[in-house]
């Protein structure tokens, strides 16, 4: 099952892109243990799992992380493992014992993975920070919203996300591969400010070509064209239009009733983009999407309607490619991308902390003895 299938990760429990890229690695199969605080351990029942979908698929174990014999039960874990990922502050880890020297220390082929805002250096690495800091510090929040307007986050998916948590499970993959060859371990310092950066990288190539202009809202690709851009419809719900090439825009002159008009300008007429954004706008809002979709659905126009959470969830694409899966009760996303021979499956539902203590303990060689004194001295939960 999935690609990682037969590797062991350590996940030090945090949030979001941490989680989201753990996630990820059990979503290809690996085995990934999170190491929750022994203080976050309620007793939940296991029949009810959190709703919860970043830490679906593992295993929890409650451990004191402050106590020096948890610290040490988490290093004979790391003596087995392939793989350890945190998100701490630069520092925190190694305070705890389970920084990169104390873990090579025990297995000098582990891959480490680290997920921070602003990098394991630099003038803000010690400061806190949020997706929405470390996007405008990378140039990709300014960009973001029309003409004339404030920029607008992008939810949190640019930063804890995109250029986080997947930044770092491909740097984890990437990190199990080399050491699989050299037999060496390494450190992986997975920046979102670096990763919002390297999703920018586009755009400073078309900036570098006089293809992007300063002024936000004002591009072809920041809803400051007409035939890139999301549009009311007569029953208030939305449609999305990405005509750029030159064919694909014909399509939409002809299916929409534009190209009937005499006195259009070019496609391509930057000055005209404006005048022409409110043609469009007033033309969409003539009818409902399910108007629209019956006329542009499964053409060449680039179009789609703009769907909910939970219309996306039911509509017939995705449910024909299984896109959204139950899992533990709740509807979430489905591991992707797709393997054609190795493929991935999520390994089970978000576990309570410190669900599996006793169970993950034993599968790494503490015997019953070893537990009860660990739980004893308050070292797990």
């Amino acid at each position: 099952m999935g690609p990682l299938q037969g590797k062991t990760v350590i996940e030090l429990a945090g949030i979001g892109p941490g989680p989201f890229a753990a996630m990820m690695l059990s979503d290809m199969g690996a085995e990934v243990i999170r190491v929750d605080r022994a203080g976050a351990v309620t007793g939940a029942d296991p029949a009810t799992p959190p709703p919860d979908a970043l830490t679906r698929g593992r295993k929890s174990i409650g451990v004191d992380l402050k106590n020096p014999d948890g610290v040490e039960a988490v290093l004979k874990m790391v003596e087995q493992a392939d793989a350890l990922v945190e998100g701490f502050r630069p520092g925190v880890t190694e305070r705890m014992g389970l920084g990169p020297e104390d873990c090579h220390a025990r297995n000098p082929k582990l891959v480490y993975g680290r997920m921070t805002g602003w990098g394991q250096d630099g003038p803000y690495a010690q400061a806190a920070g949020h997706d929405i800091n470390y996007i405008s510090l990378a140039g990709a929040l300014e960009p973001i919203g029309r003409a004339g307007e404030a920029p607008v986050p992008p939810l949190n998916l640019v930063g804890d996300f995109g250029g986080g948590g997947m930044l770092l499970a491909f740097g984890v993959a990437c990190g199990l591969v080399e050491a699989g060859q050299s037999g060496e371990g390494q450190v992986i310092d997975a920046a979102m400010v670096d990763g919002s950066a390297v999703l920018m990288n586009m755009f400073w190539g078309m900036k570098a070509m006089g293809l992007w202009q300063p002024e936000r809202g004002t591009n072809m690709l920041d809803t400051g064209a007409h035939f890139y851009d999301v549009y009311e419809c007569s029953d208030r719900l939305y449609i999305s239009i990405g005509s750029i090439e030159p064919q694909f825009y014909a399509e939409l002159l002809r299916l929409s009733g534009l190209g009937e008009v005499d006195d259009l300008p070019r496609q391509m007429d930057r000055d005209q983009w404006p005048a022409m954004k409110v043609r469009v706008a007033e033309l969409f809002k003539t009818k409902t999407r399910a108007e629209w979709c019956e006329l542009m659905e499964h053409t060449d126009v680039c179009f789609a309607p703009v769907l909910s959470m939970e219309d996306a969830a039911q509509h017939p694409h995705n449910v024909e490619r299984s896109t959204f899966v139950e899992v533990g009760g709740m509807t979430q996303a489905a591991p992707a991308p797709r393997f054609s021979r190795t493929a991935p499956e999520v390994q089970g539902p978000a576990a309570h902390p410190g669900q599996h203590t006793d169970d993950v303990l034993g599968r790494f060689g503490f015997d019953g003895d070893a537990i009860a004194k660990l739980r004893d001295v308050g070292a797990v939960a």
